[in-house]
Formats: structure tokens, sequence, C-alpha cells
């Protein structure tokens, strides 16, 4: 009888351990980036440096909830790839737009932008960039009012 109640037990831990594996984070948090050019707690963790066999960088970016980055532009431009939460995309002088898991977002090079999570729910992307024609240009504060949608 109790061979009979163990194997149920087993089956049960044995499917269960794959789905924790699926909720843990496919990269590590990284290094808190210091409040400089955004507001609220991000975290960045480089995957790859630009060299000179590949061009462009890739990161990871995890972004609190309320967090968000100042207005910035790519000189080569970036893709972003959304990889958990949700989180805001505008473009200078047009709406913004909500991203979600699974969405990639082109900021076209030398377009005034800024990106961030929204304020009930954090958002992770994978970022890159090309090197080669600069780095990002940082600009002004997101205002409150502009991340709220307000004029």
């Amino acid at each position: 009888m109790k061979k009979a109640l163990y194997i149920p037990i087993l089956l049960f831990v044995g499917l269960a351990k794959p789905v924790l594996a699926q909720e843990s984070p496919l990269f590590p948090k990284g290094e808190k980036s210091p409040n400089v050019h955004h507001v609220g707690n991000v975290w960045l963790t480089e995957l790859n440096a630009p060299d000179s066999v590949f061009a462009y960088g890739t990161s990871v970016a995890i972004f609190d909830p309320g967090a968000r980055l100042d207005w910035h532009s790519h000189p080569g431009g970036q893709i972003l790839i959304i990889t958990e939460g949700v989180g805001y995309y505008q473009e200078k002088g047009k709406p913004k737009q909500i991203v979600k898991r699974g969405e990639v977002v082109k900021c076209q090079p030398g377009v005034e932008h800024w990106h961030g999570a929204t304020p009930e729910s954090g958002v992770t992307y994978i970022a890159t960039s090309p090197s080669q024609k600069g780095k990002t240009i940082w600009l002004e504060r997101v205002t409150d009012q502009e991340y709220k949608g307000k004029k």
C-alpha cells in the first residue's frame, strides 16, 4: 500500500520541477544602474560587448514598476525584444505605445524616444545596438506628465 502512495508523489515532484525551472529568470538580474539617465530601479546585464567581429552590443535591462529611461536616441538604431512584463515605448511627437512580452520594438536610428515599465508592471527586455555609429545620446528627463500620458 505504501508503494502505491510513493508513485503519485514521485510523479508530481518529477513533473513540478520543469515548471519551477521555467519560472526562474533566463539571465541574472545584473548590476543596479545608477539613476543618471533614468527614474526608478533598473538593472543591466551585458550579454555581449561589441568587438571587431560583432559590432553590436547586447544587454538585458530589468525595470521595476514605474522605472523609465530619459529621452534618448541611438545613432545606429536599437532593437528591443520584450521578454517579461508590460512596458511603454514612445517616440517624440507620437503617442505612447504599450509593449508586452514577445513583442519586438525597432528604435530607428537618430529618432528620439524613451522606454520603461508601466506603473503596475515591471518590464524586461533584451536590447541590441550597433556600436560603429556611436553610443546612446541622452536627452532630457521624461516628465511625469509625459509618462502618465497627460498634456
